[in-house]
């Protein structure tokens, strides 16, 4: 029978402002270990450190533009458009732009800040 997800759950963010992440299913909000399912609101200006995660992301961007830099440039991922990082990648995300972005990430295996490896802060 299909399981009805009622709701989000709210999950703090790293980052130099803050973003809200809702995770519909994922560790937290569904007990999904295989598979992570997250609705993303950055404010202009935001940018998180960069990081070498474990796991596949898919984010599909629905308003606005995400920046993702990585070891060979920077991509500029606009609405209507996705990007793929695959595992051990290292990327940092950030929304320069005047009106942030909103986007639909897709972790496989799910998130997990066991496995999302950060980069420590700089001095």
């Amino acid at each position: 029978m299909p399981r009805l997800i009622a709701q989000p759950t709210v999950i703090a963010s790293a980052g130099t402002k803050p973003k809200q992440i809702q995770e519909f299913a994922g560790r937290v909000n569904s007990g999904h270990a295989g598979v992570s399912v997250a609705r993303m609101v950055s404010p202009s200006g935001w940018e998180e450190p960069g990081q070498r995660p474990e796991f596949e992301e898919i984010t599909v961007v629905l308003r606005g533009m995400l920046r993702v830099e990585h070891e060979h440039g920077v991509l500029d991922v606009q609405a209507g458009q996705a990007v793929v990082a695959s595992p051990g990648e290292w990327i940092r995300y950030s929304t320069p732009g005047l009106d942030g972005a909103e986007y639909v990430a897709v972790c496989l295996p799910a998130f997990s800040p066991a496995t999302v490896h950060r980069d420590p802060p700089t001095a």
